[in-house]
């Protein structure tokens, strides 16, 4: 489509609240997306670094073991 002037392309023939609205609209929920992929992330992130210490072996008992096969 080619408009006449800027004023006809952002009134878009009577139709921008709808036109501008959905593009609106849009762009909210892709950030809203993409806030919620990154804490997620964040929370698996820590989720799996407090399952590592837990299930992580004590140093001293590393090194039990260790001595214990030399």
């Amino acid at each position: 489509m080619q408009w006449e002037s800027w004023s006809a392309f952002w009134s878009m023939g009577g139709a921008a609240p709808f036109v501008w609205g959905s593009y609106a609209v849009t762009l909210l929920l892709v950030a809203l997306e993409l806030v919620l992929v990154l804490r997620r992330r964040r929370d698996t992130v820590r989720r799996l670094i407090r399952l590592r210490r837990v299930t992580a072996p004590d140093r001293d008992e590393r090194r039990a073991s260790k001595e214990m096969f030399e």
